[in-house]
């Protein structure tokens, strides 16, 4: 089995979901997600949930701890869940 290439999004494909979005719930969807909303405050709250079972479930598993490469990854993962969560937090609150 070939190793798994992770899919990065490009801007077309954000751009994409922004005219799905657009589509499923009108034009004025963003409103509802903006900094400061309930939409946002619940982001804040599935980065901190997804963190936390990324450290907890997955890279303190032995078979991520065994295996040097999985172990970075899975850290990077938590690295960068760790930077977004402040991020949100810091607009959401810049904007009350």
């Amino acid at each position: 089995m070939g190793k798994q290439v992770s899919k990065v999004f490009t801007e077309q494909e954000r751009q994409q979901l922004v005219d799905e979005l657009i589509a499923d719930r009108g034009p004025d969807w963003a409103e509802q997600c903006k900094p400061g909303s309930f939409g946002c405050h619940e982001l804040l709250d599935r980065t901190a949930l997804v963190a936390d079972t990324v450290e907890r479930d997955v890279l303190t598993h032995p078979a991520c701890v065994q295996t040097q490469d999985w172990f970075a990854l899975a850290d990077q993962a938590l690295a960068a869940l760790r930077q977004l969560y402040p991020r949100i937090g810091q607009e959401r609150l810049d904007e009350k």
